[in-house]
């Protein structure tokens, strides 16, 4: 609705032609709707009463309207101050880079135009085109500019980057095992893996966790004899572990004495099957997990210095969740940095240990900062594998659109330095997309903390509806949104999380 506004508003006169609309807002208590509107020409009491006249349309008879009509023209300052920060946003590479003399800054007939001396082997291909929808949110007239060649500073950045391309190996977590007493093996075991660190490729892996469930299954060998295998779901309180097992002649009737809730050994491979990792076990013993384990919290590789493969975007939300929705920003929201995040995957698995879990097909994120909506992160993930008809019908997300997209590997770095030191905030982010995001962050090497909020709990909390759906508590606040594409959903979530907490008058839980 804010477009169609600011349509009509640039329709009265040429004065107003490249106005902007900076926001609306609502005064209760006088019952006045107020739009605040920049122009860069001197208007006349024409546009003025003509601007009037669109807003009255659009507020119901019971409230009153107001416009303030403001001449903004900036200088070549105010301007250049604008790039500079806009080009922090779009690359820390560049920026980096930069000094006040590599920014020149012209006043033309309708605008500005502008040049960023860089070195081409950093800049993005498309960093003017950002600098201007940046600058479009924040000035009237238009914006042109170019990337002039500069090598300054360009040999100390590049020994920066290659020491952040340093390899990072991610220790490996161990506990004491308690209480090993030999079943099948000819070994005494005392050390064991974590199973949330079970992503490594060994010949001889060791667990040690408490039997959540056992199954005997068959299959048929190479000459078609059925033969007896077992599965086990096993836990040592930081994950769950499946292991396979080929039972031994000699020691097959211990273990079909094994049951739930018992506690074992195992020692066995750890091996890349069609893309994820399967465990089999070759020894089963007893042993137990430490009595009061508490586990060691995970070293995380430092975060990235600069994004590399996608690069947040600045974030202007100039329309309002609800015309007449008290705009306030709570004061619990300010010192705070929250990261709203929604994810489109290949699937619903999101267990590791199951041996086929999805992969991430795109990423939608914003920042909020002091309670406002201020930067953007978007993008489509390779999955390495063939989407299902099912997916592509509800996404509409097509193989062609992720074919030449970055992989998990590439992207993970940058959305843990855009989540770096944020709260992380999202509609069913606890059980669900948090352990993608986890997952595949710790296997780049990331370890993201577990500072969550999620809008379900939060939202059955505060209303009153028939499901919490993201789309049905969206209506509620009269947020339209494009359904099951993480951007638009994460942008949805953001504004709802806000509307939340200006009910809550507080921070939940994190």
């Amino acid at each position: 609705m804010t477009d169609e506004i600011l349509k009509e508003i640039r329709s009265v006169g040429k004065n107003l032609r490249r106005a902007i609309l900076r926001g609306i807002s609502l005064d209760r208590v006088g019952k006045t709707v107020t739009a605040n509107i920049i122009t860069d020409a001197a208007f006349t009491a024409a546009d003025q009463a003509g601007a009037d006249a669109v807003i009255r349309k659009y507020v119901p008879a019971y409230f009153q309207s107001k416009v303030l009509i403001s001449k903004l023209t900036p200088d070549e300052e105010m301007v250049k101050k604008k790039i500079e920060d806009a080009v922090s946003s779009c690359s820390k590479a560049v920026y980096a880079t930069l000094s006040k003399d590599d920014i020149k800054v012209n006043k033309t007939e309708d605008g500005f135009s502008y040049t960023i001396a860089v070195a081409p082997t950093i800049a993005p291909a498309n960093l003017c085109e950002r600098v201007n929808e940046y600058l479009q949110g924040q000035f009237c007239g238009s914006f042109s500019g170019e990337c002039a060649v500069s090598e300054k500073n360009l040999q100390d950045l590049e020994v920066e980057e290659r020491h952040d391309e340093i390899e990072f190996e991610m220790p490996v977590r161990t506990f004491q095992i308690e209480d090993f007493k030999i079943l099948e093996g000819e070994k005494i075991r005392t050390t064991a893996v974590y199973m949330s660190d079970l992503n490594l490729v060994s010949d001889e892996v060791i667990l040690c966790g408490t039997i959540e469930d056992i199954r005997e299954r068959t299959y048929k060998n190479k000459k078609d004899i059925e033969k007896t295998y077992y599965s086990f779901v096993l836990s040592d309180t930081t994950s769950r572990a499946h292991v396979t097992y080929f039972p031994r002649l000699k020691t097959i009737e211990k273990i079909k004495q094994l049951k739930v809730g018992d506690s074992i050994v195992c020692t066995g491979l750890n091996e890349s099957f069609n893309g994820n990792l399967r465990y089999t076990a070759k020894t089963i013993d007893f042993g137990k997990t430490p009595k009061g384990f508490v586990p060691e919290k995970r070293a995380s590789k430092p975060v990235p210095k600069y994004y590399k493969t996608v690069t947040p975007q600045p974030f202007t939300d100039y329309e309002q969740t609800f015309l007449f929705t008290d705009r306030t920003i709570p004061s619990c929201l300010k010192g705070y940095t929250f990261v709203v995040f929604d994810l489109e995957t290949t699937g619903l698995n999101s267990s590791p240990v199951s041996g086929n879990m999805d992969r991430i097909i795109e990423i939608g994120a914003f920042k909020i900062c002091d309670g406002e909506i201020t930067e953007s992160f978007s993008t489509f993930v390779n999955p390495e594998r063939k989407l299902s008809d099912e997916i592509i019908n509800l996404t509409g997300i097509t193989e062609d659109m992720v074919a030449d997209a970055p992989k998990t590997e590439e992207v993970m770095p940058d959305f843990y330095k855009f989540c770096y030191g944020s709260i992380l905030v999202g509609h069913n982010v606890a059980g669900f997309d948090f352990k993608f995001v986890d997952h595949y962050c710790a296997n780049s090497g990331y370890i993201l903390e577990r500072k969550i909020i999620d809008t379900i709990p939060l939202s059955q909390e505060l209303l009153f509806l028939s499901n919490y759906k993201l789309n049905t508590i969206a209506d509620k606040f009269n947020i339209e949104f494009n359904h099951h594409r993480a951007i638009d959903d994460a942008l949805a979530t953001a504004k709802i999380f806000i509307e939340l907490i200006k009910m809550k008058k507080s921070l939940p839980n994190f």
